[in-house]
């Protein structure tokens, strides 16, 4: 039986992609889960276990208000698109920092010792010249959007290291499978060529589509972030690498959606590359791979859905949801 059972949670991004793996699973342990979010028109809560606040995660009053009887705090809540991010740096900063850093302050000030668990990205090391790549390598971020997420993880182990919270950083490879629409074009691509095969789309890619990518099952990240919760010690304040450990590139994760697609529809599904946009950022060249070897030492996590499964199961999920549209 999980220690989670009964234990107040707070989830900010509850509603969005990883956050929404992580309410199931949560709720699947009977854990108590607050889902902090801004004015939506989201749907209500999903469970009796669920508490729904509105409240903006940049404002201490409304901080303090959220982690009010809460043990531990999931923060997922993020601008995420590496554009909107470098065309206007202080809102993203607002964004990405600002509320990480309310809810360290409002926990040091109040002197409840709560676990703390950040979604992070890969991609706050930049653009590594080998791989795979684990924690020991050097931070080069080369988007203001990594910058920020870096600030928040150091400002995370910054007050785990003067005790006043305990916790760690998850930075997330590229996570897919069934959830809600990313609003940002760039986010979510694998799920955006599944849903675009079923459609009978053409699947469009930049160039021959060499660079590598790790791919990781939302619900396999929801599990890690439930392990750490139920592990508070053995996290330190560290930042946990998360992905699959495999990498495959572009293309390749594309054909295998075409194939995947194209033998439970029956129907062919064209790959075709094109012209990279002269905007693309740098940081969609990078090659990377996960060495997962500190979260499984650590944690004894390990991502249990291989790509192609995963992408089965995210198609299927997309078939119901057409078929009851």
């Amino acid at each position: 039986m999980s220690n989670l059972r009964g234990v107040h949670c707070l989830v900010t991004g509850g509603s969005g992609y990883v956050g929404t793996s992580l309410l199931r699973e949560l709720t699947g342990l009977g854990a108590r889960v607050r889902r902090f979010s801004r004015p939506s028109n989201e749907p209500p809560a999903p469970s009796a276990l669920v508490e729904d606040m509105v409240g903006d995660a940049r404002s201490r009053a409304d901080v303090e208000r959220a982690l009010e009887g809460i043990e531990v705090v999931f923060h997922l809540a993020a601008q995420t698109s590496v554009y909107v991010a470098d065309a206007n740096p202080g809102l993203d900063l607002e964004a990405n920092v600002l509320p990480i850093l309310q809810l360290l302050e409002a926990s040091r000030a109040s002197g409840v010792p709560r676990t703390i668990l950040f979604a992070g990205t890969v991609t706050e090391v930049g653009l590594p010249t080998r791989w795979p790549v684990n924690e020991s390598f050097t931070d080069a971020p080369v988007t203001v959007y990594d910058v920020h997420k870096l600030m928040g993880e150091q400002y995370l182990e910054y007050y785990v290291r003067r005790g006043f919270v305990r916790g760690a950083t998850f930075r997330l490879a590229n996570v897919y499978g069934p959830g809600p629409r990313s609003s940002k074009p760039e986010r979510g691509v694998l799920n955006t060529m599944i849903r675009r095969a079923l459609a009978g789309e053409v699947l469009k890619i930049y160039g021959r589509g060499e660079f590598v990518r790790d791919y990781v099952y939302v619900d396999d990240v929801a599990h890690a972030f439930v392990l750490a919760a139920e592990n508070p010690e053995k996290l330190g304040g560290r930042h946990f690498i998360l992905g699959s450990g495999e990498g495959r590139t572009l293309r390749a994760a594309i054909e295998s959606v075409a194939e995947i697609v194209s033998l439970r529809t029956s129907r062919p599904v064209r790959i075709e590359e094109v012209e990279p946009p002269a905007s693309l950022s740098p940081i969609e060249t990078r090659n990377f791979v996960a060495d997962i070897t500190l979260v499984r030492e650590s944690l004894g996590w390990a991502p249990s859905v291989s790509l192609d499964e995963g992408i089965r199961r995210t198609m299927e999920v997309f078939l119901r949801e057409m078929e009851s549209t």
